[in-house]
């Protein structure tokens, strides 16, 4: 009996450790929401390139963790995500805008999902000579009043520039936030990209043009420019002090599922809210200090 007793007692044992190791074991492999199943499947993003060089970072280490999924992500400007979406041709639509704020856009058939914050300013080629500019002169730059640097106290040289098209979601946060509603003179040059933009403010003389501070890094080229003696930065904007910036949307048709709500999830997880979306020059939402609606309205948190 003694010895039946034993036996009992290490067979209950022995299934106590395979439990418990079986639950040690969960969550060290597979997809980003700590499930033993890998994500798998393919989804294509598509829409703001101010958001573009966020996600496809976030995508490659989710794919480095899940290899059966590919997710595709391309820009075209936020005006193309939120229609490619709402259309059912992309699973997420990137924009820089709400989509109340995109004619055409049926908003109320659409998940946003705030992924976090850009900052924005004008930037210039460094021959330009100037490094703050007022608001006032920035609008009148952009409109075509001032054509020569010069007369903000700069080189003498021709003012060249460069905007974006109607469907970027940049450009609709800059003529709001930045031109006070008013749009650019009509002959300026206009790329799809803020990459193109970037290399374009390097090399051309005279060039001024907008762009995510993402872009405004050490070997970047180009010199961001300060609005008003206030500085492009990320504790500027967290506080309200600079006023161009913009949430960063992933809209959905309706709740996600599937990979796209698996992605989405990982895009807010602790792993790329406190490193991946500083480290791109980005800000988390959840660290903004101030609260902006879809009309523009700031208010405290």
């Amino acid at each position: 009996m003694k010895k039946m007793k034993s036996v009992y007692l290490l067979a209950v044992m022995a299934l106590i450790l395979v439990v418990a190791t079986a639950c040690g074991n969960k969550g060290t492999e597979g997809n980003a929401n700590g499930d033993s199943k890998s994500a798998s499947g393919s989804i294509v993003v598509s829409g703001s390139s101010a958001m573009q060089p966020l996600v496809a970072a976030a995508a490659e280490q989710f794919k480095e963790k899940n290899p059966d999924a590919d997710i595709q992500v391309q820009a075209g400007g936020s005006g193309t995500g939120l229609s490619q979406v709402s259309e059912g041709a992309v699973k997420i639509g990137n924009s820089d805008v709400f989509a109340e704020e995109k004619e055409g856009i049926p908003a109320d058939k659409l998940k946003d999902h705030q992924i976090a914050v850009v900052g924005m300013s004008a930037a210039v080629n460094p021959e330009v000579g100037i490094k703050d500019i007022s608001k006032k002169d920035l609008i009148k730059v952009f409109t075509g009043e001032v054509k020569n640097w010069k007369e903000l106290g700069g080189k003498d040289q021709k003012i060249a520039l460069i905007n974006r098209p109607d469907s970027s979601g940049t450009r609709a946060t800059f003529v709001k936030y930045a031109l006070d509603g008013k749009e650019p003179v009509e002959g300026a040059a206009t790329e799809d990209s803020s990459n193109t933009v970037q290399k374009l403010i390097k090399e051309t003389p005279g060039a001024i043009g907008y762009l995510a501070f993402s872009y405004f890094t050490d070997n970047s080229g180009i010199t961001p420019l300060s609005i008003d003696g206030v500085k492009p930065t990320d504790e500027n904007v967290q506080k309200g002090k600079f006023p161009i910036w913009a949430y960063e949307h992933s809209y959905t048709k309706g709740e996600p599922k599937g990979l796209e709500k698996e992605f989405l999830d990982y895009m807010m997880s602790d792993e790329i809210q406190h490193n991946l979306v500083p480290e791109q020059g980005y800000i988390p939402a959840n660290k903004m200090e101030v609260k902006r609606d879809a009309e523009g309205k700031i208010t405290k948190k």
